[in-house]
């Protein structure tokens, strides 16, 4: 029996699993410098601001709206953290940006890509939301969690990504070559975030 579509999109997320970056671990024990969160919460805007665009592409108007929305939520996060959303200036950061305006230009790969990034967010915004309050004087009443707060029990729009690759099985194999390529690209980001604060 072959490989299930879910399957092929996890096994190329791979050993880029977000969770297991030591940006993220840091975060989880609070040994993030608050000022890495500070570069981070700027730069990844710029990412975060991207992924309507994938949205749209793939035809699903509603969600890409919500994510412009949300793009501007994660504005509350960075103002929070004293800086904003402008331009990224590392260049692993820059890079995702770019591959993911690529990706996101064409539906079988945006499909994947979308994938590698949604079906994470559950699980790293739950662990970031944690951590802000456990360790960074964050209260999850604040605007500048809700971000977070949103996406931590979003594991929908995964499911929703799965059952659309279902219906075209012709374009399987570029949304899972996006897929790996957008992991990959997501996992490098944050260790050029890590590495500016190293």
């Amino acid at each position: 029996m072959g490989s299930t579509i879910r399957q092929r999109l996890d096994g190329a997320i791979g050993g880029h699993r977000l969770l297991e970056h030591p940006f993220y671990v840091a975060w989880r024990e609070g040994t993030l410098p608050v000022e890495a969160l500070a570069t981070y919460a700027g730069e990844y805007g710029a990412f975060i601001a991207a992924v309507p665009e994938g949205w749209a592409m793939v035809g699903n108007t509603e969600h890409s709206a919500e994510e412009v929305e949300h793009a501007r939520i994660w504005e509350a996060f960075a103002g929070r953290l004293g800086t904003f959303v402008g331009e990224p200036r590392i260049d692993e950061v820059e890079s995702l940006v770019e591959i993911s305006r690529r990706l996101f230009a064409d539906p079988a790969t945006a499909w994947g890509a979308l994938y590698a990034f949604e079906a994470q967010q559950p699980g790293t915004s739950e662990e970031k939301l944690k951590g802000l309050v456990d360790h960074y004087g964050f209260d999850t009443s604040e605007r500048a969690t809700e971000y977070f707060r949103i996406h931590a029990a979003d594991y929908h729009e995964a499911d929703e990504i799965v059952a659309a690759l279902g219906e075209d099985p012709s374009i399987d194999d570029r949304a899972v070559a996006a897929c790996g390529e957008m992991g990959a690209a997501l996992w490098d980001a944050l260790s050029g975030v890590l590495a500016a604060h190293s």
